[in-house]
């Protein structure tokens, strides 16, 4: 026993000594390939077998025959242990070379696809993480170039928008005021709606700045979906009458909710708006409440004839007027801009599908605890 034990504790020596002067070299080289890293880590390995069996041959008086047949056999298992380290070394510096080509391909604007053949479980894993990381670079370019287009759509709009009406003003003020107006009263009249409508517009503007700033202050109280609801059918009435269109309060449960009375007054207002201007005479928008698993659904359901399928994920967005398949609003495409952002900003969210004969716009709020 007493044996056994000094073999292993002066083979334990020898193979520390041998283990720091590895750790020393893998320090110096840590910025190195990993090829030689991996022939340090082999080279360690049969240094410190030889270390700690010439330590036991000196304490154990072995025979030199003894010690020559050992040596040889450590030196035939350092080559083969370095041979392999360095193919070893040079696979894996070889994927991770094209792993490196493929994740710059994607760093310049290119999809990232991950290189052919078998790989190491680090650079696989690693490969899906580039993989889904890409995904995530492609779709915020994609948003960064719809929010783009948006903005500039909106400006060449908001800039048509306010131009009409201005120069509408200008030439009835100058008419009043060369007396030459046929009758003032109506251009008086005519002037108060335009001056009314870009203030409309104006305020919209200034509204879908606040949300997009995340200046949307809330103030929340306990109400009943039901008085929001009948007090936004109140509202429209007017506009609903103008257009021949009936409005209808369906199934509208009184459901708590926790909301800004002001801005979902405004967010249901839009939205029947919205509806009106896009029903034909004599047609119906219909509103409902209820309740669902995900919280209480407020639906403003018309008569527009639906929505192509393609630009069903552009409805809220800023400035969106629809296609030649609907009718262009009066408005400058803000008002469902601003239902999205004040819903959001409710913790809620606003969808859009199409139903026969016309399409259904969903406000999906928390309930009230």
């Amino acid at each position: 026993m007493r044996d056994t034990l000094l073999i292993a504790l002066f083979a334990f020596l020898g193979a520390l000594l041998a283990g720091l002067v590895g750790a020393g070299a893998l320090w110096l080289l840590r910025r190195r390939s990993l090829t030689a890293s991996l022939t340090v880590v082999a080279a360690v390995a049969v240094t410190a077998m030889l270390a700690g069996t010439l330590a036991v041959a000196q304490a154990m008086f072995l025979s030199g025959h003894d010690l020559s047949v050992v040596t040889t056999v450590v030196a035939m298992a350092a080559v083969v242990s370095l041979a392999t380290a360095l193919l070893l070394g040079r696979w894996v510096v070889a994927r991770s070379r094209e792993l490196t080509r493929a994740a710059r391909s994607f760093g310049d604007g290119g999809a990232f696809t991950a290189p052919d053949g078998p790989t190491t479980a680090e650079l696989d894993a690693l490969s899906r993480e580039l993989a889904a990381t890409s995904g995530k670079l492609a779709e915020s370019r994609d948003r960064e170039r719809a929010l783009e287009t948006s903005r500039r759509e909106l400006v060449a709009w908001i800039s048509h928008d306010l131009r009409t009406p201005l120069a509408g003003l200008r030439a009835m003020s100058e008419a009043l005021e060369d007396g030459v107006a046929a009758d003032p009263d109506r251009y008086l009249r005519q002037i108060r709606t335009e001056v009314e409508r870009l203030n409309d517009m104006v305020g919209d503007l200034f509204e879908l700045s606040r949300i997009h700033a995340g200046a949307l202050a809330l103030s929340t109280s306990r109400m009943s979906v039901y008085d929001l609801v009948g007090d936004a059918l109140a509202g429209a009435d007017p506009l609903a009458r103008e257009h021949g269109v009936r409005l209808v309060g369906g199934r509208v449960e009184p459901l708590p909710v926790e909301v800004d009375g002001k801005e979902m007054s405004r967010v249901l207002g839009n939205l029947l708006v919205n509806a009106i201007r896009r029903t034909p005479a004599d047609g119906t928008v219909a509103v409902a409440a209820e309740r669902s698993p995900a919280g209480v659904v407020v639906s403003v359901t018309d008569g527009c004839g639906g929505i192509p399928e393609e630009d069903l994920p552009r409805v809220f967005d800023t400035g969106w007027r629809g296609t030649h398949a609907r009718t262009p609003p009066a408005g400058a495409g803000l008002g469902l801009a601003i239902v999205r952002g004040i819903v959001e900003a409710h913790q809620g969210w606003a969808t859009v599908r199409n139903i026969p004969g016309g399409c259904r716009f969903e406000v999906t709020l928390p309930t009230a605890p």
